[in-house]
């Protein structure tokens, strides 16, 4: 095919050095081998974007001050030379307006969460991309796991029954002391609303919770009754919160997310109760996958390559023979290479099969606007409407 086999061009904005998130992007992007950093604009300080540029190897002429001067530059490339994709791994305020520029200039586009500062924002985006004609991805990285999408695939299938409960925590401990004020960048831009959002860790992990179990349980959240909290004293934004749940089906659920659990690391787990059994996966242990039966001893199914009993959507995203612990930057390579299929021309767009799109997003922002309402107001539920156009589009695959 030429075209189809040569990697995919891709640049960075963002993710100067400090900055974790990135590393992993790249790591991730690089583990199958179909992915090549051509360009970026990693920092807004020029030393730091320099260093970072030579120290991944990028010609000096395709390191941009700027995001809009990479923009501007790569799309005056030959076509076999510019940048194809552009990553975006910038505090959040940057992420909607980097999306639109890029995607109308002729880029496809993976971001971090969340899409965008609030719904009116990401509408407005929705709108870029729907004229764009390129792919649009987001970093829902817990939904690249194998063991989230047997998960996902024993519930349609039936094996739990008729779903009854949903309890999804995600408990991080590393804001439990001020440690924006002790210096932490990472922290401080997230306690400010004009870089982070309305939300803190709501918007930061509690998207992640919510996004898990609409994706797992197959069913929308309908309803919300939420409390937040700040811990710390100083904080803007939230560092801790909790809510009773249920969706459209009539399923109930918990949901906790907190930045101030001292002690816990990136303990998100979910656990799904039917009328016939109950499935529970922990991100800190993402090979193992926990099948309760009604009338039958607890099953520990695990991970691994060729294991006959696991569905095709979880094989294919296995690398390794059972035994050999895959993680976080492989279920991030996931959505990059399920992304690469799209690129290189396996999919009609604007959707990519596998991969959170602006839908999940447009789901992320519903829910935390509908978190603050319900926070501040008095009424017991708050219903989580959104978008019309928020339907769910998680393609199999």
């Amino acid at each position: 095919m030429g075209m189809g086999n040569t990697r995919i061009r891709m640049g960075f904005i963002g993710g100067g050095e400090g900055a974790f998130i990135a590393q992993a992007h790249r790591q991730a992007a690089g583990l199958d081998g179909r992915f090549e950093l051509v360009c970026g604009a990693f920092s807004r300080d020029a030393d730091n974007n320099q260093r970072t540029a030579e120290r991944l190897g990028i010609a000096p002429q395709r390191c941009y001050p700027t995001w809009q001067a990479l923009l501007d530059a790569e799309a005056l490339l030959p076509a076999e030379q510019r940048m194809e994709l552009v990553v975006i791994v910038t505090p959040n305020h940057l992420h909607a307006p980097v999306a639109s520029k890029a995607l109308a200039a002729g880029f496809h586009v993976f971001s971090e969460k969340p899409a965008a500062l609030s719904l009116a924002e990401l509408l407005a985006l929705q709108t870029v991309l729907a004229s764009s004609g390129r792919f649009y991805g987001l970093a829902h990285t817990y939904l690249g796991y194998p063991m989230v999408w047997q998960a996902r695939d024993m519930v349609r299938q039936g094996v739990i029954g008729t779903l009854r409960k949903v309890i999804v925590e995600y408990p991080q401990g590393w804001l439990s002391e001020d440690v924006a004020g002790q210096g932490s960048k990472q922290a401080d831009w997230r306690d400010r609303p004009e870089f982070s959002g309305a939300g803190g860790c709501i918007g930061d992990i509690g998207t992640h919770a919510f996004s898990l179990a609409e994706f797992v349980s197959g069913q929308r959240i309908e309803r919300i009754c939420a409390t937040l909290g700040i811990h710390v004293a100083g904080r803007r934004l939230d560092d801790d919160a909790s809510m009773l749940f249920s969706t459209a089906q009539g399923a109930t659920g918990v949901l906790i997310a907190s930045q101030v659990c001292a002690g816990e690391e990136n303990a998100l787990n979910i656990r799904l109760y039917g009328d016939k059994g109950g499935l529970e996966w922990r991100q800190e242990e993402p090979s193992s996958l926990r099948h309760r039966s009604l009338k039958q001893p607890l099953q520990l199914l695990r991970a691994g390559i060729g294991q006959p009993w696991l569905c095709p959507a979880a094989t294919r995203r296995m690398r390794l023979p059972a035994g050999h612990p895959e993680g976080y930057l492989e279920a991030m390579a996931n959505l990059y290479g399920d992304f690469a299929n799209a690129i290189r021309g396996q999919v009609v767009g604007p959707d990519v099969p596998g991969v959170p799109g602006i839908e999940v997003g447009l789901r992320g922002m519903a829910f935390i606007e509908t978190v603050l309402a319900s926070h501040r107001g008095a009424a017991k539920w708050t219903v989580l409407t959104g978008h019309p156009d928020t339907e769910q589009h998680h393609h199999d695959q």
